[in-house]
């Protein structure tokens, strides 16, 4: 774990931000150089309409550790990060935003931070130089949610800088806005993580992409997350469970029907009390949710198994070495007969 690592890739996914790439692009080859760390640069240009992708290839002249991925149309943030992490070549995956209020400066803190031991080191923009009410309070929100749903508690899921080992990130598939979920999908698999104060710079140039629509886009993507995290190779337990309580739930109105008719109120006709309607209701819903739930379970089989894709993540298999002496005597002895 002490030892640098051979080579950093650092992603950066970019929309319309002409007028900062210059200014990123040489801070980072500034930083790099001083760090001793061999390193390449991913800048994804996601569809930019203002000659973002022209001024790329102007500066991939004057800095020699720039890749360009260029995409067709705008995919959107996750779909840059996926590209990069696809492309990247590193054993430590860094990206950052594209607008320069990440710090550069930051990234040989990451990294020192990620070979203590750590597997994803998370920034967090502990002085964040944002609008308070239409960036800060709903960030601070999601955050709230985020950890409270998925178990992994850290201040800022929102931050772009953070520092990744490869192999955490190389066989994700993201989807939606899921990029800021990676920390607790890799938490789930095993994965140590942790997170350092970052130095967060208010933006000089170019204007915002994210809004308040960005919040509910979150919390859509936070259910996805949660439940492929906890019931992906389980999901009658959730339908089931769901349809469970809708059977016990009619149980109850039913008995409370029965009650009102002949001990209650013994004049008032079954057909007209709502409550006969909604234990019928409920169990219909109970059992739906338990053919949903059964479904669910044969569409999870057959995804693993026709890809032969295991329900678990192993980090290392350690041989004893008897054991290897006797594979390797045992294959002798075939070879000789």
């Amino acid at each position: 774990m002490s030892e640098q690592p051979r080579k950093v890739s650092l992603i950066v996914p970019l929309f319309n931000e002409r007028d900062n790439v210059s200014e990123l692009a040489a801070t980072v080859e500034t930083v790099m150089d001083a760090s001793g760390m061999s390193y390449e640069l991913l800048m994804i240009d996601d569809g930019s309409t203002d000659g973002t992708g022209e001024l790329l290839r102007q500066l991939q002249k004057m800095h020699p550790h720039l890749k360009i991925i260029q995409f067709r149309r705008n995919f959107g943030q996750t779909a840059a990060m996926a590209a990069g992490f696809k492309h990247a070549r590193g054993e430590v995956i860094v990206p950052l935003d594209g607008d320069l209020q990440n710090d550069p400066a930051d990234i040989p803190k990451l990294i020192a931070r990620l070979e203590e031991g750590y597997d994803v080191v998370s920034g967090w923009r502990r002085k964040r130089q944002d609008k308070l009410f239409s960036r800060i309070i709903p960030s601070r929100l999601a955050n709230f949610l985020i950890g409270a749903i998925t178990g992994v508690k850290l201040h800022d899921y929102g931050c772009t800088l953070k520092a990744y080992r490869k192999e955490v990130v190389e066989h994700l598939n993201l989807y939606g806005e899921m990029h800021r979920f990676i920390p607790a999908i890799a938490h789930w698999t095993g994965a140590r993580v942790t997170e350092v104060e970052v130095n967060h710079r208010p933006r000089a140039r170019g204007r915002t992409k994210y809004g308040l629509s960005r919040t509910i886009k979150v919390i859509l993507d936070l259910v996805t997350v949660k439940f492929l995290g906890s019931f992906s190779t389980k999901p009658l337990h959730i339908f089931g469970g769901i349809g469970m309580l809708s059977l016990f739930a009619s149980f109850l109105s039913g008995a409370v029907v029965l009650y009102q008719k002949f001990l209650l109120i013994p004049s008032l006709a079954m057909n007209r009390n709502p409550l006969l309607i909604l234990t019928a209701m409920l169990m219909m819903m109970s059992a739906q949710f338990l053919l949903m739930g059964l479904m669910a379970e044969m569409l999870c089989r057959t995804y693993h198994e026709s890809q032969n894709k295991p329900t678990y993540t192993i980090l290392k298999i350690y041989e004893a070495a008897s054991a290897l002496n006797a594979i390797d005597n045992s294959s002798q002895g075939k070879n000789h007969g």
